[in-house]
């Protein structure tokens, strides 16, 4: 809630802009419209959509960056163990295990 109050406080003082208007299937917005919260407008919940997905969208960019940054710092470190090693050694290490298992 705190988040609501701090973002419309921050509407009032800030110009807005609009983003483009969508042509939905009235079936869409008869389902929007069911879903929204007492007193929240088909337009808020929109711009919440909107933020989300962007957040979201921002998490995985910085998500892949720093899987890149690790990868091409293993690389050139040479601290980093080949995929197909690391899946032997696993696939020897359930072997065994599944060999004691069924020794019992």
């Amino acid at each position: 809630m705190l988040d609501d109050a701090s973002q419309k406080r921050y509407i009032l003082v800030m110009k807005t802009a609009t983003l483009p208007s969508i042509r939905v299937e009235p079936q869409l917005r008869t389902e929007l419209e069911s879903v929204l919260k007492e007193s929240e407008t088909l337009s808020e919940f929109v711009e919440n959509a909107v933020r989300e997905s962007l957040n979201k969208r921002r998490n995985q960019a910085e998500f892949m960056a720093r899987g890149l940054a690790s990868l091409h710092n293993a690389r050139t470190s040479q601290d980093w163990i080949d995929s197909d090693n690391m899946l032997r050694k696993l696939s020897k290490q359930l072997d065994s295990v599944r060999k004691i298992q069924a020794s019992r």
